[in-house]
């Protein structure tokens, strides 16, 4: 089963790069990237929210509106 993270209105996908032995997050949806890694399972959620803040908040520093997600809560 595959469940995306969702937060503030942004989605992520979760994916396990073997190679690296980490998980990575692309948020989906939107024109901008933010990414985001853990090698534990456990730390996704906190490092999904760290990407997403961190993001609105570069966007507040330059005053530049933050890109919306078009996912529709739930999917």
């Amino acid at each position: 089963m595959t469940r995306a993270l969702e937060y503030q209105g942004y989605a992520a996908r979760i994916e396990f790069d073997a190679e690296d032995e980490v998980f990575v997050g692309h948020v989906l949806g939107i024109a901008d990237r933010i990414s985001f890694h853990s090698a534990r399972a456990a730390e996704l959620q906190a490092a999904f929210r760290a990407a997403v803040d961190h993001y609105l908040e570069d966007c507040r520093a330059i005053a530049r509106a933050a890109a919306e997600s078009g996912l529709q809560p739930g999917h």
